[in-house]
């Protein structure tokens, strides 16, 4: 079943380190098999109407999205990340 890496940045408090960031994890997570499908600033908000970058990635399955978070290639990512946002990340099944 289909499953979407969700990331919702709530607080960015170093671009060079969000920046060093991106630049390994991009490749990474997509040759981990990951399809980015959005990312960036809402274009509309409702009800809480939080305006945080949000990130949604699609994997295979549930497992293949765990396995791309644990790669030694993500994991590389997350060291150059090192404090520089603040952010929720949940890997959610999709519908069947």
């Amino acid at each position: 079943m289909t499953a979407y890496w969700i990331s919702i940045y709530k607080e960015i408090t170093d671009e060079a380190k969000l920046a060093a960031y991106a630049e390994l994890a991009g490749p990474a997570l997509t040759g981990a098999g990951g399809t980015f499908v959005a990312r960036g600033m809402p274009e509309q908000t409702y009800e809480a109407g939080e305006t945080t970058r949000t990130v949604l990635i699609e994997f295979e399955s549930v497992e293949a999205a765990r396995a791309a978070h644990d790669s030694p290639d993500y994991q590389e990512a997350l060291v150059a990340l090192d404090g520089g946002a603040v952010r929720d990340l949940r890997i959610v099944p999709g519908v069947e």
